[in-house]
């Protein structure tokens, strides 16, 4: 029976696009320690430097894990389609005319090909960490809770919060823990 755990979570607070505030290099050293004694296999990160800088700083408390720059994490809006707009609420509907059209991801195509390669389970456990943004988590989420692809929106996460996915080769998708917070207090 094999098992999957992917641990998501949103990079550290940011001052800007170009990295992380002081606080968010403290929340990610903070996630460091909390993550220490994970076995993972490797650790994914957005190439946008807020991503990059938080997997720099948690990297260092754990040497022994391999960490690259991913697009499949990268940050993006799943936004529907012309066709797709009646399948999301209607007080949505303007709000997505101001997604910018580099993180537009329309019917959330790159989405569904990142949960794709990294759910599911193979031959053996895996358990792999992915540093990325508030709506790919959402995206993950919703999909292990099979919800409405509308329901990511409002699935907020924290700076450095740890959400948990589970794949069982023989139970269907569980979501673990959402937003844990508890070792940035």
């Amino acid at each position: 029976m094999a098992q999957t755990q992917l641990y998501l979570v949103r990079h550290g607070e940011a001052l800007d696009h170009a990295g992380l505030s002081p606080l968010g290099r403290a929340q990610a050293a903070r996630l460091g320690r909390r993550l220490s004694r994970v076995p993972f296999a490797a650790i994914h990160h957005s190439p946008l430097p807020r991503a990059e800088q938080t997997a720099f700083i948690v990297g260092e408390h754990l040497p022994q894990v391999p960490r690259h720059g991913c697009d499949l994490v990268a940050d993006r809006t799943p936004v529907p389609s012309a066709g797709h707009l009646d399948d999301y609420p209607a007080r949505w509907h303007s709000w997505f005319d101001d997604v910018p059209d580099d993180e537009r991801d329309e019917d959330a195509a790159a989405l569904r090909k990142a949960v794709d390669h990294f759910g599911g389970t193979g031959d053996d456990d895996r358990t792999e960490l992915l540093i990325t943004h508030n709506f790919v988590i959402g995206w993950f989420v919703r999909h292990v809770l099979d919800a409405p692809d509308w329901r990511w929106l409002g699935l907020d996460q924290a700076n450095c919060g740890i959400t948990i996915l589970r794949w069982d080769s023989t139970r269907p998708p569980a979501l673990v823990a959402f937003n844990d917070t508890g070792h940035l207090e």
